[in-house]
């Protein structure tokens, strides 16, 4: 593992693959880390990519430089991290891969700062940039159970649930989000080292209430949601990978889940895949990125 001082944090990041490739920037979501791309770099890297991996805030060794920042889980913050992750290791533009958290800051990314995208990898929702004003209107019931944790982080209570266990409540939501993924504990223990970072319960907790409209979001990163807060269009080339077993939420129509998207965009449709698509499916996912690559070569 590297480390780089890029905005306010000192990101911990793997690196594989020929210094000289095109660059593939591939980001985690929430409750994983940055080895469920393990088996997507090994495909990558032989293929002659340059792989960036980072943990993201609150995940692993990936720390924040002062004291005094706030917590932030927020989009936002997100989308900033990974701009400021590109100027940091002079990356003019790159395919951004990601899922969860780190599908949404990809997108971020991908519809404020266009010029810096060769291609977007992002798994369903393909377009992950909330509508937080739209956020505190209900959803169907057969949605709005599989929320659960959500409405959970939203008290002291929950707060309190993670602190205390977060291995158990992390492993449980492996195991909703992706019912057909029978992963081992290894797999989930070299992952659960990422979830004992000192500022991972704070982070995740603003996450899930912020999106929410429940608490404040950095100032710093106002202007940057304002600009969300108009959910911007994404022209850049994508692709979006769609698991047909994710726990998280029912797969999209196909209309809707295009509607964002200016671009030449694809969705392929991944047949037993949960949440966790990387892991799940990392042929898959590696062909959806060398695509992108291809196209700019």
């Amino acid at each position: 593992m590297k480390e780089i001082h890029a905005g306010v944090l000192n990101v911990s990041y793997r690196e594989a693959g020929p210094a000289d490739g095109p660059v593939a920037l591939l980001l985690h979501g929430f409750p994983y880390g940055a080895h469920a791309y393990d088996d997507v770099v090994e495909r990558l890297a032989a293929a002659g990519c340059r792989c960036i991996v980072p943990s993201l805030r609150g995940y692993a060794d990936t720390r924040f430089v002062s004291p005094d920042t706030p917590r932030s889980g927020e989009q936002a913050a997100l989308g900033a991290d990974l701009l400021a992750l590109l100027d940091a290791l002079n990356i003019p533009r790159a395919v951004l891969a990601g899922y969860d958290w780190g599908g949404r800051a990809a997108c971020v990314v991908a519809a404020l700062w266009p010029q810096r995208v060769v291609g977007l990898v992002s798994c369903e929702p393909g377009y992950n940039i909330q509508d937080i004003a739209t956020a505190s209107q209900p959803i169907a019931p057969e949605a709005e159970h599989r929320l659960w944790y959500q409405y959970y982080l939203h008290s002291d209570r929950g707060y309190a649930g993670l602190e205390t266990n977060r291995d158990a409540f992390c492993r449980l939501l492996w195991q909703q989000w992706s019912p057909l993924w029978t992963f081992t504990d290894q797999q989930f223990q070299a992952t659960a080292r990422s979830f004992h970072n000192p500022d991972f319960v704070e982070v995740v907790t603003h996450s899930y209430r912020h999106r929410f409209g429940l608490v404040e979001g950095d100032p710093q990163y106002a202007a940057i949601q304002q600009q969300l807060a108009r959910q911007p269009l994404i022209s850049v080339p994508t692709v979006i990978l769609a698991g047909t077993d994710d726990g998280v939420r029912p797969i999209e129509d196909e209309r809707t889940a295009l509607s964002r998207f200016t671009g030449p965009v694809r969705r392929v449709i991944l047949d037993g895949v949960g949440h966790n698509v990387p892991q799940e499916a990392p042929a898959d996912f590696a062909d959806a990125v060398l695509s992108l690559v291809s196209s700019r070569l």
